[in-house]
């Protein structure tokens, strides 16, 4: 017989918000064990003390280090890593001895929780029961009488260890913010609420349900004394007012003076790392006061302080291009944002075509172009698309599919380069191979093919093979193709190049 393994969650701080399961299964236990920080009390430890009957085993799992450096060969992860193993294994022992151990966990223990690392290296050889407790943010919103969330509001939960502009990011595209693991980090964290526009809604509340409890609005915080065991609320509220107030503002506005109108920008990022966007779209990006798109785009641009991020879905573009024309009437600075170059299957042409209806006749458009994903693939193979070549969406969302097999047949015949957007999806996933064939008709089996995946991003991948061998179960949206020309060429090096001149 082995040992039962709990993680007992003990709620924020306060004993009396200790569940009744947590005080049965503590007191019931052979072994009591907690971690502590370099130099410091339990504090888990001192939530429960009352409940620890006398004589019971403890185990008290120190941390040899917390912050700052370690002469450990593995650096902060060895150490914590070797602790980890060292900890797992003094428990283990116990449970192997048939013993019960109850690991006590401030809050709950599988929210950002260190019984959670405990949990990993031992839930699989013993049984194992996980006891919730009370998180410390909702300790927090009940102290501030704060309405976290309303109705269909989204909250997110931040560690204040993120890099600060993806943080601010983040702030701003959420209703409801929690933001967690302060301390040194709060600097870091005030700025990024401010880029972001929450700071003069978000509230500090420090050692919550605890004796010692404080709260305050963050801008009043003394930035030296913050210590860990603190957290930030952003209610929802004050996102939603502002939104709710800009649509008003956008239906209670019918005709406006032309002096008020505003340039409508529409932005190419480029195919995704920020060394591939252009000067001039940085520039732009850092003037308007809106940004409008497809959210993994409008989530590209650094947020900053007056930022309004308006996000939406992937199959809206003229619904969102009418938003933004609206925002230009009323005299707002907009950017509509596009990944790649905006006119290359991007919200350009989209804005366009909202702007066809005579409401908007006054107001000017910008394309400021980008990198498009075609270019990438073409510049991480060589120079595929060196000599003339057409670029061609296998999406048949706007257009039939009789369409892009006469358009395909075209190209095969017209022996161009083709670069194709698009070639499969979840619901379209057998396209790319009907494409394939189409091309077989007019194209040779050795024909060159590259398959760029995920150009410009970490996850980046470049395939060379021909058109006979082209596995088409592979392909999905990540992926652009450069169907080659008959006269497209291969190095030994693998480099892929489409000679100027035609034989």
């Amino acid at each position: 017989m082995t040992g039962r393994f709990y993680g007992v969650g003990l709620g924020p701080g306060d004993p009396e918000l200790i569940t009744l399961k947590a005080a049965r299964i503590i007191g019931a236990a052979d072994v009591v064990a907690y971690h502590a920080g370099v130099n410091k009390q339990s504090y888990a430890r001192g939530i429960a003390a009352d409940l620890i009957p006398d004589g019971v085993i403890e185990e008290e799992l120190r941390y040899p280090v917390t912050t700052g450096s370690t002469d450990h060969p593995g650096g902060y992860a060895g150490a914590l890593a070797d602790f980890y193993e060292e900890s797992a294994q003094r428990l283990a022992t116990h449970l192997a001895a048939g013993r019960t151990v109850a690991l006590l966990a401030e809050g709950d223990p599988l929210f950002y929780g260190s019984y959670m690392y405990m949990h990993d290296r031992l839930s699989s050889r013993f049984p194992t029961e996980v006891v919730p407790g009370l998180p410390a943010f909702l300790a927090a919103t009940a102290t501030t009488a704060s309405p976290l969330v309303r109705q269909t509001d989204v909250l997110t939960v931040l560690p204040g260890t993120l890099p600060e502009p993806e943080l601010a990011r983040r702030l701003a595209d959420t209703d409801g913010a929690i933001i967690m693991k302060l301390g040194r980090t709060f600097p870091a964290v005030r700025r990024a609420l401010a880029a972001s526009g929450r700071l003069p809604h978000a509230l500090y509340v420090e050692r919550a349900s605890h004796p010692e409890e404080r709260w305050m609005p963050v801008a009043d915080v003394d930035e030296t004394s913050v210590p860990y065991l603190s957290l930030i609320v952003v209610n929802g509220d004050s996102l939603n007012g502002s939104r709710s107030r800009v649509i008003g503002e956008l239906l209670s506005t019918t005709t406006l003076p032309a002096t008020e109108v505003a340039e409508l920008l529409v932005v190419g990022l480029g195919p995704g790392p920020d060394e591939w966007l252009t000067p001039e779209a940085a520039a732009v990006l850092a003037e308007v006061d809106h940004v409008v798109g497809y959210g993994p785009y409008v989530a590209r641009v650094p947020q900053r302080e007056g930022l309004q991020r308006h996000a939406s879905g992937n199959t809206v573009e003229v619904d969102r291009a009418r938003f933004a024309l609206d925002l230009a009437r009323r005299g707002e600075r907009v950017a509509v944002v596009s990944g790649g170059d905006a006119g290359v299957f991007g919200m350009a042409a989209a804005v366009f075509e909202a702007a066809e209806d005579e409401r908007y006749a006054d107001v000017p458009i910008r394309v400021v172009p980008g990198v498009s994903a075609v270019q990438a693939v073409a510049a991480l193979a060589g120079a595929p698309i060196g000599a003339d070549f057409a670029v061609l969406s296998l999406s048949d969302r706007l257009k039939p599919w009789a369409v892009i097999e006469t358009r395909l047949r075209a190209i095969a015949e017209a022996d161009l380069v083709l670069g194709i957007y698009n070639p499969a999806s979840r619901t379209r996933p057998d396209q790319i191979a009907a494409a394939r064939k189409v091309l077989l008709e007019h194209r040779s089996a050795d024909t060159v093919v590259v398959v760029g995946r995920d150009v410009g991003r970490a996850e980046q991948s470049l395939t060379v093979t021909t058109l006979g061998d082209l596995d088409t179960d592979v392909i999905d949206m990540k992926c652009l193709l450069l169907i080659g020309a008959s006269h497209t060429r291969v190095t030994a090096s693998g480099r892929v190049w489409t000679p100027r001149w035609v034989q």
